[in-house]
């Protein structure tokens, strides 16, 4: 079966297997592998023999640390902006054709998975996270949104606590996954290659996986989320940060540090993920996709992503120089203008198992 160094596809008995295996850049998701996806899952749903997916990282440090972000930058540099949204545009193919896949598909998930990480992993029918997990959105830090249909999956999150990850971009562990839905089973990193042996045998995912499961504790974001509620569902971002920064009590201290955390994130990205989960509230994931790259055009044409880039790994001296640089500054107007219908027409979606989803 044909296969690349960075993403492997084996079929072994019954299941369909796929090995992140760019290790050097901790399976940052190149074009090439995006691209690779979509046609293994089609040739894989077509395939009688095959009972499930397996996905796996060959990088114990970590599952996905997201899109390839440096790839990304260099064709900027090139202006070579088509390719960019080429990128995005089969990456968000991809996270429907998932949504539309109905055979078991499991992701096997320890240590970092961010972004475009979480995208391939997330719309699968199992998500085993293991006790390193370190899960995050931490978009707009460079100057982007949370995308891969986060419009969708953050609103639906327990309460705030989408609002609070969108405006942060933390991690959450394991307890906190299980808690907000981005995990399904917690176990240990050190059962993975049992699992995958048993379906490759074509064991029940739900028999298997079931009595392996093990309790990670009480998730800290259940704990704190009356507080979370109250402070994140204002009706502004600029209030939120008030909120944050008035808060007395025990979790004074944790709220300002939330606060100071929110204030070294783009001010433009803010303002679009605050409105971004708001309004995904209303939408399902069609329609959140289409969102989503509607979003991801507009990014491209400003130069806030790349100066993110630049200061996270171009340069690596960690100040942006964001414009506008304050939360006060960025309008209304120019937060409407990401959320604009797209002039030359919606992305279309289709389903590649069935039949074509045009523009909602």
């Amino acid at each position: 079966m044909g296969e690349n160094k960075d993403i492997l596809f084996e079929k072994i008995d019954r299941c369909g297997l796929i090995t992140l295996n760019r290790v050097k850049a901790l399976n940052a998701l190149s074009y090439d592998m995006i691209a690779a996806l979509t046609p293994q899952y089609v040739a894989w749903d077509q395939d009688l023999d095959i009972y499930s997916i397996v996905m796996r990282s060959s990088d114990p440090r970590g599952f996905s640390a997201g899109g390839d972000i440096r790839a990304i930058y260099d064709c900027w540099k090139r202006g070579e902006i088509d390719t960019i949204l080429r990128l995005y545009g089969t990456e968000y193919q991809h996270n429907w054709a998932l949504e539309k896949f109905t055979k078991p598909n499991i992701a096997l998930i320890d240590g970092v998975v961010m972004g475009g990480g979480v995208g391939i992993c997330l719309y699968g029918t199992h998500r085993v996270v293991g006790a390193n997990l370190k899960l995050a959105m931490p978009e707009v830090g460079i100057g982007f949104f949370p995308d891969v249909g986060a419009s969708y999956f953050l609103p639906r999150m327990p309460g705030q606590c989408g609002m609070y990850l969108a405006l942060t971009g933390r991690a959450i562990g394991q307890a906190d996954a299980l808690y907000l839905g981005c995990a399904t089973h917690c176990i240990g990193a050190d059962k993975f290659d049992a699992i995958t042996q048993a379906l490759c045998e074509a064991q029940t995912v739900d028999e298997l996986l079931n009595p392996m499961h093990e309790d990670p504790g009480e998730s800290e974001l259940q704990q704190i989320q009356p507080m979370l509620d109250r402070i994140f569902s204002a009706d502004s971002l600029e209030a939120i940060v008030e909120g944050l920064l008035s808060e007395t009590g025990e979790m004074a201290d944790w709220c300002r540090a939330c606060a100071d955390e929110i204030a070294k994130k783009s001010p433009i990205s803010l303002k679009v993920a605050f409105r971004q989960v708001r309004e995904g509230a209303q939408m399902d994931l069609e329609q959140a996709l289409r969102l989503d790259y509607r979003i991801a055009r507009r990014f491209m044409t400003q130069d806030q992503l790349f100066e993110g880039i630049r200061a996270a790994i171009i340069d690596k001296d960690q100040t942006p120089h964001w414009a506008p640089e304050a939360i006060e500054d960025v309008s209304a107007e120019m937060v409407d203008a990401y959320f604009a219908p797209l002039e030359d027409g919606e992305l279309d979606l289709t389903d590649p198992f069935g039949t074509k989803i045009g523009p909602g």
